[in-house]
């Protein structure tokens, strides 16, 4: 499993994705703070997040998608996960999640980061509002999925 909030998808959760499929027979994509939208920091919903990977990705394993709630409690979102997706190994770049899955008793593996300064999604966010240079940082699939909804305008218009 690998998880994100992919607020919104970019290239670098897209290497991300693809390096976890390239070690897996079965990736699980967990969409992460599916209960939030319309804020600055989730503009988008948990679909319209998952419709950005399904344009954007072409994996040979197949993969399905978890929608995971936002807690405010780590030990809560823990034990969610335990109870509701059945997963071997979790696969991430955070330190803070590394640590939480491995006291849970999973099998954590790290991932490289792929040019986090530049592939980040509060840059592409940031981009994205101040109307600068954002399409080289996402893939057609979530280019195509953000003129659909119109992504910048929402990004505008969100509000904390």
């Amino acid at each position: 499993m690998v998880l994100g909030r992919f607020q919104p998808f970019h290239i670098g959760h897209l290497k991300m994705v693809e390096y976890v499929a390239s070690k897996c027979d079965h990736l699980i994509i967990g969409v992460g703070s599916c209960n939030k939208q319309d804020t600055s920091d989730n503009p988008f919903t948990a679909r319209e997040r998952e419709e950005m990977i399904i344009k954007s990705i072409h994996l040979e394993v197949p993969y399905s998608f978890h929608e995971i709630p936002d807690f405010g409690d780590n030990g809560e979102w823990i034990s969610w996960i335990a109870k509701n997706i059945c997963f071997d190994v979790f696969y991430t770049n955070s330190a803070n999640e590394k640590e939480i899955f491995e006291k849970a008793g999973f099998r954590v593996e790290e991932i490289p980061f792929f040019n986090r300064k530049l592939y980040s999604a509060t840059e592409v966010r940031k981009r994205m509002a101040s109307k600068k240079d954002h399409v080289k940082l996402l893939p057609q699939g979530t280019l195509e999925v953000l003129d659909k909804i119109d992504g910048v305008d929402r990004i505008l218009s969100c509000v904390d």
